[in-house]
């Protein structure tokens, strides 16, 4: 099959949308597909890592298209796709058999309109709260919000097929009139984020009163409310740890004096202090999954996070860790409070925690997906279509290859 990925974020930018997005590529290629990504070129001088699947004579490179860019005004890490005839000729080129625009919202939008002219069917995957966001940005106006719903419908209901990663974000596009939304959640890598990483001298070295460390990972921005933090960064006892960057962190600095900022973090170190957390608080009340909840859960460490969106089919409440109100700060520090005070009960949570995930695995997310994409090739050619061994479905509660830079003409 020959599928092509247009995305508004792909490394080396580090977010929800660009990990998925490669690890669905990565999937593609080692099940014998032939994927295309097309994203926002990075700034000047940022340096795109190779992405190989495999190993010797049978590695399998990713071909990328990077499409001229600019940097979003206020949040220069974020990159928005320019007009340019790189997408459609990457797009013909290809000879798709079926496109996937991985949170469509300007790059992705003109995907769909040339898959349409080329007749390729879309499928359409929702990732981010752009209208949460909108509502955030223009501190609670609607306009924002209202113009940011319209612009998600008009995309996604071109589509063949919209995937959205919770049951909370299913029930909200199908209310705000989007058609045809089926889910498909985000696997883990519960072999990386794994409970036996657990680093102790790290643990003294940034609580070296024997605080309980409770952690933040991502990105630091007005949406992502780490500011919700302060209450708990005062608790004795406790020590905060804040993971990630962004705009945000000259304020949160300012505003936790007694937490610890480590910046941004991959790879093995990413992992090793996931799993030296006593516990995860997540605090951003628009998520549509919440990746980060998955990776602590798999590194055996108790979560609070917010009843809302993606974390409500995360987080079992007082059985892997504690749902508090969006946009609470006091009940964040209650939560963190009780859970600094009870090791046993931290300890049994990141037990059940980690139990949940180990069987969302990115190979059974990515056959679900093949599974998507084999049923809506064989509603638009009306003849079936192999499709893969059906994988173990992703227990989601029911609450609510060295990276080629195509050059084509600009």
């Amino acid at each position: 099959m020959r599928v092509v990925i247009v995305t508004e974020s792909f490394p080396p930018e580090v977010n929800g949308v660009a990990h998925s997005v490669l690890r669905t590529a990565e999937h593609l290629v080692r099940r014998g597909h032939h994927p295309l990504v097309v994203t926002p070129a990075p700034a000047r001088g940022a340096e795109c890592p190779p992405h190989t699947f495999g190993a010797g004579t049978d590695a399998a490179q990713l071909p990328v298209v990077r499409v001229p860019s600019v940097p979003l005004p206020g949040y220069p890490q974020v990159r928005v796709a320019l007009p340019s005839r790189r997408l459609t000729a990457a797009i013909a080129a290809h000879r798709p058999d079926l496109v996937h625009l991985a949170s469509p919202f300007v790059l992705g939008a003109r995907g769909m309109q040339v898959a349409a002219r080329l007749g390729v069917p879309a499928v359409a995957v929702y990732q981010t709260d752009l209208a949460g966001y909108a509502h955030a940005y223009r501190a609670g106006r609607g306009l924002g919000e209202a113009a940011a719903w319209h612009r998600i419908r008009s995309v996604h209901r071109a589509a063949v097929r919209t995937l959205a990663p919770s049951t909370p974000a299913v029930q909200d596009l199908t209310a705000h009139g989007v058609p045809r939304v089926q889910l498909w959640p985000r696997g883990v890598d519960s072999v990386r984020f794994h409970p036996r990483h657990r680093d102790e001298a790290l643990h003294r070295a940034l609580a070296p009163g024997g605080e309980v460390l409770v952690g933040y990972v991502g990105r630091l921005a007005p949406e992502k409310r780490v500011d919700l933090l302060a209450a708990a960064s005062a608790l004795p006892g406790v020590r905060v740890v804040v993971i990630g960057d962004g705009p945000s962190a000259p304020g949160l600095k300012s505003s936790m004096p007694g937490a610890v900022f480590l910046g941004r973090r991959t790879g093995e170190e990413l992992a090793r202090c996931f799993a030296t957390l006593d516990v995860f608080v997540h605090t951003g009340p628009l998520e549509t999954f919440c990746q980060t909840i998955q990776e602590a859960m798999a590194s055996g460490v108790p979560v609070v996070g917010p009843a809302a969106g993606g974390p409500l089919d995360l987080v079992a409440h007082h059985r892997t860790g504690l749902l508090v109100p969006p946009r609470d700060g006091a009940a964040v520090a209650r939560a963190v409070a009780g859970l600094a005070a009870d090791p046993e009960l931290r300890a049994a949570y990141g037990r059940a925690g980690r139990a949940d995930v180990t069987a969302r695995t990115w190979e059974a997310v990515g056959d679900l997906l093949l599974r998507h994409y084999a049923e809506v090739l064989t509603e638009h050619r009306g003849v079936a279509v192999p499709s893969p061994a059906a994988p173990p479905m992703v227990d989601v509660p029911q609450t609510g290859p060295a990276a080629v830079t195509e050059e084509l003409p600009a």
